[in-house]
């Protein structure tokens, strides 16, 4: 058995955008080179650099489980700044996803079904977060097994069935509070009736074309985009649309369909995508990534909700 762990960086695209393509390109190559020392330092062996990230293998489940909560813990206490200024940036955050099983290396490359696991579940996580498998949970020591609380069953994209996934608790008083993507909270039998709504912000310029606007999801076949275009994308000009005209939002900013047993809400645009779930103290941030929608909320597009005027559509499931 290996463990795999992938290490993304959140948003290297805004840095590309803010630093330059060879100022971005060096903050990066650092940032990965950096990362790659305290894995190796962890037991860790580094596969490959993957532009943004970084992919290892451990023998151990326990070694890996240490190595990425010794990173985030890390970060956490001396944050890193694109620029080098706290006042101008946010603070670089990574996701993390780990699993384990069999693996074969060819030609410096790793492949398997926990590669790929472990691929997925680092695009679902949100900054700052780890996310890993049962197979991972099962061999990890007590004191370590205290640390991860399970999700419940999440379907990762490319997989036909649900995976019980399970959060790293790595900071403490924190993470024990929050309950992010839908912690197996709700299990329908049938497909749940999403309504969503979209009321533009009084006053707000780039909103003022913009009217109030309300749709239903209701079978395993409908779904819906928000965005600033109207324009179906190619092959589903049967989605619904709420058209949000914001400068914060994207042309096709993000998407919402049925898998499985859940609605899930996917991310696709230039400034990310962020999800309230009502009752939880946290969102999860999704940067082209998904999660799962449970009872009711906020969706704010481009920007946190209590940034000025966001771009918010209310999401409400039966």
């Amino acid at each position: 058995m290996t463990t795999v762990v992938f290490a993304d960086l959140v948003g290297s695209t805004g840095i590309y955008e803010s630093l330059g393509d060879a100022d971005a390109s060096r903050f990066i190559t650092q940032l990965t080179n950096a990362l790659s020392k305290i894995f190796t330092a962890q037991q860790g062996r580094v596969v490959k650099l993957l532009g943004d990230g970084v992919l290892v293998v451990f023998q151990h489940e326990a070694d890996a489980f240490a190595a990425c909560t010794a990173i985030q813990q890390q970060l956490q206490k001396n944050p890193i700044y694109p620029n080098g200024d706290a006042y101008t940036s946010a603070p670089v955050e990574i996701q993390m996803g780990l699993d384990a099983g069999d693996v074969v290396e060819i030609d410096g490359d790793c492949f398997g079904d926990a590669v790929n696991s472990a691929a997925r579940l680092a695009e679902l996580a949100g900054g700052a977060q780890i996310l890993t498998t049962l197979s991972v949970y099962e061999a990890l020591p007590s004191t370590q097994r205290r640390q991860v609380l399970s999700m419940g069953p999440l379907y990762l994209r490319g997989k036909s069935e649900a995976m019980e996934v399970f959060r790293v608790q790595w900071r403490d008083g924190i993470d024990h509070e929050v309950t992010i993507m839908g912690a197996a909270k709700a299990n329908p039998t049938r497909t749940a009736r999403l309504r969503l709504h979209f009321k533009p912000a009084a006053g707000h310029a780039t909103q003022a074309g913009t009217p109030p606007q309300s749709i239903v999801l209701s079978t395993p076949q409908a779904s819906a985009q928000l965005g600033r275009s109207l324009q179906p994308t190619a092959g589903m000009s049967h989605v619904q649309h709420i058209q949000i005209l914001d400068n914060r939002v994207s042309r096709l900013h993000c998407s919402i369909a049925w898998r499985g047993t859940h609605w899930f809400v996917n991310d696709e645009s230039s400034y990310g995508t962020w999800v309230y779930i009502d009752g939880q103290p946290q969102a999860m941030a999704l940067r082209r990534s998904e999660c799962m929608l449970i009872g009711s909320g906020h969706i704010s597009l481009g920007c946190e909700h209590d940034a000025d005027a966001a771009p918010l559509v209310r999401f409400e499931l039966n």
